[in-house]
C-alpha cells in the first residue's frame, strides 16, 4: 500500500514530527508509550532507528504509537536530510517488519527491549506509598501536562518529588528535550501549573542523564563558535 506521511514542526527547530498514517508501535503497547533512542549504540531492538542513526547528523528517534519524532544536529541541513528520512521510513513499513522490538512481560505490559527510555505512563502509574502530594502531581502530569507536550513532539517523565525541599524533578524527552525553550516550558508552563495546583510544590528541576549533559556541553561549545563566526 501506498503510505501518506505527514510532517510537522515543533518549538525545537531540529526536531520534527513524521506521521506516517500507520502504528508504529505493537497494540499490546500503552497508548501513552514513547521510546526514546539518543545513539545508534543504543537502538539494537529498533531496525527503523538503526537505519535513521546512519544518517550523518540524526542525533536522537524518538517514537510514540502515531508518530516519530527525528532531532538533527543544529549544523545539519533539513532541506538534505527530509527527504532521506522521509525514504526510510517508507522503505521499512512498506516492509511490515516491527519499528521496536519488544514483549509483553509478566505484568501484562508491553516493553521496548532494549530503550534507551522507554515510558508508557509507568513513571505516573500509582504506586504502593506514595503520599498525597506524589498521587497530585502523577495525575496532573498524566492528565494536563503530558497531553500537551506530546503534541509538541516530545514527552516528559517523573522522577521524582523531595518533600523536603518542594522540587519535583521531571526529565523531557524528544523534541522538548533540546529545545531552546524547554528551560520556558519547564518553568513558565509545568512549573506554574503544578504550583498552583499543589501548594507542597516549590519549584521544577530537569534531570540530565550523563550522555545528555555532554551532548549540552558540546552544543554550548558549538553555539560559542557560531556566534564568534
Amino acid at each position: 500500500r501506498t503510505l501518506f506521511i505527514q510532517t510537522e514542526t515543533t518549538p525545537n527547530d531540529n526536531a520534527l514530527k513524521f506521521l506516517p498514517g500507520a502504528p508504529l508501535l505493537p497494540p499490546t503497547c500503552p497508548p501513552t508509550t514513547t521510546i526514546e533512542y539518543l545513539s545508534g549504540r543504543t537502538s539494537h531492538s529498533s531496525p527503523l532507528a538503526r537505519k535513521l542513526f546512519a544518517l550523518d547528523g540524526i542525533t536522537s528517534v524518538f517514537f510514540t504509537p502515531e508518530y516519530l519524532t527525528v532531532t538533527k544536529a543544529p549544523d545539519a541541513n533539513w532541506a538534505h536530510l527530509k527527504p532521506e528520512v522521509f525514504s526510510l521510513i517508507t522503505e521499512f513499513l512498506n516492509c511490515g517488519a516491527p519499528v521496536v522490538l519488544g514483549e509483553v512481560g509478566e505484568d501484562g505490559v508491553w516493553r521496548a527491549g532494549d530503550g534507551e527510555s522507554s515510558v508508557g505512563g509507568e513513571d505516573t502509574a500509582p504506586r504502593e506509598g506514595d503520599s498525597e502530594v506524589v498521587s497530585m502531581i502523577k495525575e496532573l502530569l498524566d492528565t494536563r501536562i503530558r497531553p500537551a507536550i506530546q503534541e509538541d513532539g516530545g514527552d516528559i517523565e517523573f522522577r521524582g518529588f523531595d518533600e523536603d525541599s518542594g522540587v519535583v524533578r521531571l526529565k523531557l524527552r524528544g523534541a522538548c528535550r533540546t529545545c531552546d525553550s524547554s528551560t520556558v516550558t519547564l518553568r513558565n508552563g509545568i512549573e506554574s501549573m503544578l504550583m498552583h495546583y499543589v501548594e507542597e510544590v516549590k519549584s521544577v528541576e530537569q534531570v540530565l542523564d550523563q550522555e545528555e549533559e555532554i551532548a549540552l556541553k558540546e552544543f554550548e561549545k558549538f553555539e560559542k563558535k557560531l556566534r564568534k563566526a
